[in-house]
């Protein structure tokens, strides 16, 4: 009897192998994937469908379905947001191919008069952030990946208490998975003081309870609709005062003034609205930023997109440099089509660098991305490793024309796994303030060779070879 029962199991999991390995040939986009899929599925199903079930998806389909809502209540903001700034002359017409591509890839238009500050450290970050949450008059949206209930944690949870205990509105979203270890305790001193606090709930409902591989990894805090932030900065005193084992923390934010705001307040209340059900009453007016000359740009990207946003961003940016596209990112994993982009921009004589950190903190992350070495660096593309500390900034330039600071990093998971946000500035001066900062953090790095790869013994490139083999997940 126990052996039937066992062999009615055994007979019963390579059914669903076999299905499941049929699903896989169909939804899996690279042929790679549903070769892998599919193979694993069949052979060892009692080990690969549960993988399956939660790394497979790369589509957030819970999301999607919101955003096709019947009552359309999301897309009246945006559509009623975009018809104020074309009626206020808001709208910066496109002169050039990136400016058109991305405006187009964000499904939103290029807004003027906006004005940036570059945050360049976590103590300058948060400095500014908390200066502008004890201005606030009548609400504060607060999203962040990762918040601890350290110090800083702890500094940044007074502060919205205080501004609750005002009648200001305090939203606070975090990602339950990047933020697993926040206590209880952390969020409900929050809420007694009528702060509104909720996870962003990557597995609500039911049929979305094995999405454990989708990430929000958006940063955002917006102040009355006036200012935002956005950038690399989570909340933790590693951010501020360094890592014990990887040094200084090196990061960047950007804070922006303007018309721009209401683009990423939009990013929120979409996040918000898929955690909660509710929208906010908010500030919407579309306001020119004093002395405000800059044009801008947001795009926010996510596994419930219609196509892969955040990968044709960085292609488009890298196929139309001319001069240079510079990529600072704290992971390096890049599929092929970021790989001949930039192997086709050094051909035309472009000057292509990618700045990672020297120090690893995700190891298998850190050997897969050795994998690339024999090939990029033999096609001429310049790879640096920062020294100082560990480099977590999300930063990109391209020529004299454009930079950009945000969450996405250069890795399929920041691809087609994380909701993600990038602002883009459209300004010389800006831009020139982004090399500048750049220029000093190529000046601290080291340019890596081949030979750090091929000269190393073999059990380390059989670890690279084998943690590149994750890399659709990573």
């Amino acid at each position: 009897m126990e052996l039937s029962v066992f062999a009615i199991v055994i007979l019963l999991m390579e059914v669903l192998g076999v299905f499941a390995a049929l699903h896989a040939v169909m939804n899996i986009k690279t042929s790679q994937g549903a070769i892998a899929w599919s193979i694993s599925l069949v052979t060892f199903p009692w080990f690969a469908l549960p993988l399956y079930a939660i790394f497979a998806r790369d589509k957030f389909h819970g999301y999607v379905l919101l955003r096709h809502a019947k009552d359309q209540k999301i897309r009246y903001i945006i559509d009623q947001c975009s018809l104020d700034a074309r009626e206020g002359e808001i709208v910066q017409p496109v002169d050039s191919e990136i400016e058109l591509a991305l405006s187009r890839l964000a499904d939103r238009p290029i807004l003027k008069f906006n004005r940036s500050r570059l945050l360049m450290d976590g103590k300058e970050t948060f400095r500014s952030i908390f200066d502008a949450i004890d201005a606030a008059e009548d609400y504060v949206l607060i999203e962040f990946f990762i918040i601890q209930d350290d110090r800083l944690g702890m500094e940044l949870k007074q502060r919205l208490i205080r501004k609750s205990r005002d009648n200001v509105r305090i939203y606070f979203l975090y990602d339950e998975i990047g933020s697993y270890s926040l206590s209880d305790d952390y969020l409900q001193d929050m809420e007694r003081e009528g702060v509104a606090v909720s996870p962003f709930g990557t597995t609500r409902g039911r049929a979305n309870r094995f999405q454990l591989n989708f990430r929000n990894h958006r940063k955002i805090v917006v102040v009355d609709g006036v200012c935002a932030f956005v950038g690399g900065h989570n909340v933790g005193d590693e951010y501020i005062s360094g890592h014990p084992r990887l040094g200084p923390w090196r990061d960047t934010h950007i804070k922006v003034e303007g018309p721009i705001v209401q683009a990423v307040q939009f990013s929120f209340v979409e996040d918000w609205y898929w955690a909660t059900t509710d929208i906010p009453e908010l500030n919407w007016e579309l306001r020119k930023a004093e002395a405000g000359v800059e044009d801008a740009l947001l795009i926010p990207s996510g596994p419930a997109d219609n196509i892969e946003t955040c990968g044709l961003m960085f292609t488009q940016a890298i196929n139309s440099a001319k001069e240079r596209i510079w990529i600072s990112s704290p992971y390096f994993v890049p599929d092929r089509q970021i790989l001949a982009a930039l192997k086709l921009a050094v051909l035309r004589g472009v000057d292509v660098r990618i700045l990672l950190p020297e120090k690893a903190d995700q190891r298998v992350v850190h050997l897969a991305s050795h994998s690339f070495y024999p090939n990029v660096i033999p096609a001429g593309v310049k790879l640096y490793r920062y020294m100082p500390g560990f480099m977590h900034q999300k930063v990109f330039l391209v020529d004299a024309s454009c930079a950009a600071v945000g969450t996405a990093n250069l890795d399929n998971r920041s691809f087609r796994l994380n909701f993600e946000l990038t602002l883009l500035i459209f300004n010389n001066s800006f831009v020139k303030k982004v090399e500048a900062m750049l220029r000093n953090d190529f000046e601290n790095s080291r340019l890596v060779a081949i030979e750090e790869y091929t000269n190393r013994r073999l059990p380390f490139r059989l670890a690279v070879r084998l943690a590149s083999l994750l890399s659709p997940i990573l």
